[in-house]
C-alpha cells in the first residue's frame, strides 16, 4: 500500500462533532501537525470528509 502524509491546516474550532472526532481518528490534535499513515479506502474516506481542514501528499 502506498503512505499518504496528511497536514492539519485549519483548527476544528467552530467545526461539527463529527469533523473533530475523524480528526482525532486520523491522530491530527494540533495545528500544523502531521501523521504518515498507508493509504487504505477508510483513511481515504476519512480525509475526504475533511478536506478542507487537511492538505495531503504521497510519500
Amino acid at each position: 500500500m502506498a503512505k499518504i502524509k496528511i497536514t492539519q491546516i485549519k483548527s476544528v474550532i467552530d467545526r461539527s462533532e463529527r469533523q473533530k472526532r475523524t480528526m482525532q481518528a486520523l491522530g491530527l490534535t494540533k495545528m500544523n501537525q502531521s501523521v504518515e499513515v498507508e493509504a487504505t479506502a477508510a483513511i481515504i474516506g476519512m480525509v475526504r470528509k475533511v478536506n478542507h481542514l487537511v492538505a495531503i501528499e504521497s510519500i
